[in-house]
């Protein structure tokens, strides 16, 4: 009978214990009341120049009246990755890369032609694209129809101020053969007019106005010069790195094949009021 009984005591001894360690795991399983969760930083606007007249890399759909271009698409990828919200600001060109290097805007992506004299007022991103110099003429062209034959002429040439388009211009033609407009839009315009023979531009921006305006324009075979194009930056920024880096897995990963091979594609027409 007393061995009954403490058979019965340490039963029950033992399911206390038991009930307690399960109550102690219990509580050690609940969090704090002053325990918190971390939440991910707020994504940091950046101020991207363009001209928004530079297709296929900037321009205004003509039906929706929003900027767009190659320049909106990777910079929408690159600020995913970087956690920044990009706020694109229309500027001109002949002002824009000082703009920058006086921290008016965080980065300008207009089809910049990286240079060393440039490198000395704004700093670059690497490398994105290589360009090819060329000429623009109107469709049909038979006066001259390479470019020894347009150099060797009396012909005039039209490009935008304050680009490497305008040097190279100078340079292989002579500056009074070379006249400089505002925006390239007045340059073709100008060609259309016969107030110029022909616009001297990037290859993958030409491409951009001939899909606008197929009819009307043509770009000719053969390059007068190559070059590197970059984002710049004002000196020391320090989300530079950053972009340098997303550029280099965008490549990478194939996402920026993707975005250039939308828009650097001979046949793409970008949405834009024709020439008139």
């Amino acid at each position: 009978m007393r061995l009954h009984k403490l058979s019965a005591l340490l039963t029950v001894a033992t399911l206390s214990i038991g009930l307690a360690a399960c109550g102690s795991d219990k509580k050690a399983a609940t969090p704090s009341n002053n325990s918190t969760t971390s939440t991910p930083a707020p994504a940091k606007t950046v101020t991207v120049a363009v001209e928004n007249q530079y297709p296929p890399f900037n321009y205004i759909n003509k039906d929706t009246k929003k900027g767009e271009g190659f320049d909106y698409d990777v910079w929408a990828e690159i600020c995913k990755r970087i956690n920044c919200k990009p706020e694109f600001k229309q500027a001109s060109f002949e002002g824009m890369i000082q703009a920058v290097g006086d921290k008016q805007f965080d980065v300008a992506a207009d089809g910049i032609t990286i240079t060393p004299e440039r490198a000395k007022v704004v700093d670059f991103s690497d490398g994105y694209i290589a360009v090819n110099e060329t000429l623009i003429v109107k469709k049909g062209e038979s006066r001259f129809t390479t470019l020894d034959a347009f150099k060797a002429g009396a012909y005039k040439i039209g490009t935008q101020t304050g680009t490497t388009n305008y040097d190279t211009s100078v340079k292989e033609y002579g500056k009074g053969r070379t006249k400089a407009f505002e925006t390239f839009p007045f340059a073709v315009q100008a060609m259309l007019n016969g107030d110029v023979d022909a616009v001297l531009i990037d290859d993958t921006a030409g491409q951009g106005y001939v899909g606008a305006d197929r009819g009307k324009i043509e770009q000719m075979n053969g390059t007068l010069k190559s070059d590197e194009l970059g984002f710049i930056f004002p000196k020391g920024s320090a989300i530079l790195a950053q972009v340098n880096k997303a550029l280099k897995d965008m490549k990478a990963d194939g996402s920026f094949k993707k975005i250039t091979d939308k828009y650097f594609d001979p046949a793409f027409t970008a949405p834009v009021a024709p020439s008139k």
